[in-house]
């Protein structure tokens, strides 16, 4: 099916001057220490209103705290100067919970740094459509069910905020139309046996309300969840779905059905060496932790500062970071990292790139 935003692969070839710097910084802290990230994940606020069955990160607990906007003001325009070039809004809360997100938006691109959400859609202020959208990339809305019901069991929360996140999310393809905007505006679902049944009913809904696509994704076990239901989850059964919604692509809609994803959470064959760590990403909590990977938050051994004490170069090249620069190259095991995290087919580049290239590889 349609994936013209390689949602179910990666874009790294397209920062090959990222990668040459990673390359030549192998095994030298001095030269990797400058090595900033593309792309980091930001949770402006710890709450979320919803509590989803498969949430992976429920052990943090749903913290009620927030990143001021005045320290923003100060350490996002630091992270364009430094180089990051996209940073996603979501976290481990609901990043439209965030009073000041309007702000935030309008800030993060003005840093000339590329913005995005992953949402449930649900808590979007009423100023967003007019004030924040024209800044943004892309929307995705998680909305892991095909009716109201099962949504609600499915989140753990009212079945009314079904009807509500398509509706916000109606009105914002409505403001999208009428300025003209260029945002690409899309769902995703989380595919679980207890909604399977509704996926194609999920994708009829979005493609009626005008988003550009529904994204149907495995789940992803991290070990520290407290939710262990879906650890050992078998998506054999499931990929038939994706012959059963081709019909539903047109010009101006896709459901980007993940079924390599969905394959490699079984799989073997799988990288030794996590080459993403702590380069090309970073995630930013709500407390203000600067972590390497969004998979070990609130493990200290991923953890380099906090943006409340020091500036983000001060913590990027500090040493924390060089600690864990030399755990993830000498001792890591792969084995402790989360399968298809984010970084899974950047990871699978680089260490093809790295460590296993194919024979003859001048003869272009």
């Amino acid at each position: 099916m349609s994936d013209r935003f390689s949602i179910d692969s990666h874009k790294l070839i397209y920062h090959p001057q990222r990668v040459a710097q990673l390359l030549e910084s192998k095994g030298d802290w001095e030269k990797a220490k400058t090595v900033y990230p593309i792309y980091v994940e930001l949770g402006p606020v710890g709450a979320c209103n919803h509590r989803c069955v498969f949430c992976a990160y429920d052990y943090i607990g749903y913290q009620t705290r927030t990143l001021a906007y005045d320290l923003l003001a100060e350490r996002i325009p630091e992270m364009g100067r430094l180089g990051v070039r996209s940073i996603m809004l979501a976290g481990e809360g609901e990043p439209m919970l965030h009073k000041d997100i309007v702000r935030i938006v309008q800030l993060i691109k003005s840093s000339g740094i590329d913005v995005s959400f992953t949402t449930n859609a649900t808590a979007m202020p009423r100023d967003f459509p007019e004030e924040a959208l024209p800044h943004v990339s892309w929307i995705k809305a998680s909305i892991n069910a095909g009716s109201p019901e099962t949504y609600a069991q499915v989140h753990r929360t009212k079945a009314a905020h079904f009807d509500l996140a398509l509706k916000n999310l109606a009105t914002m393809v409505e403001a999208r139309r009428r300025k003209g905007l260029s945002v690409t505006l899309g769902a995703q679902l989380l595919l679980l046996p207890e909604n399977a049944h509704e996926v194609r009913a999920l994708a009829e809904r979005v493609r009626e309300t005008g988003l550009d696509y529904l994204v149907v994704k495995p789940y992803s076990h991290v070990e520290r969840s407290i939710t262990q239901a879906y650890k050992d989850i078998d998506y054999t059964a499931f990929l038939a779905l994706e012959d059963s919604l081709r019909d539903l692509n047109s010009e101006t809609f896709s459901v980007v059905f993940r079924s390599n994803t969905m394959r490699k959470y079984t799989s073997d064959d799988r990288y030794t060496r996590c080459y993403s760590v702590p380069y090309l990403w970073a995630h930013i909590m709500a407390s203000g932790v600067v972590n390497g990977c969004g998979g070990f938050l609130s493990d200290e051994r991923f953890e380099f500062g906090n943006i409340n004490d020091s500036s983000f170069q001060a913590i990027w090249e500090g040493e924390k970071r060089r600690q864990n620069y030399e755990f993830v190259t000498h001792h890591l095991d792969i084995e402790e990292c989360r399968k298809n995290c984010r970084m899974d087919e950047v990871n699978r580049y680089l260490f093809r790139l790295i460590d296993n290239p194919p024979g003859h590889v001048n003869f272009i």
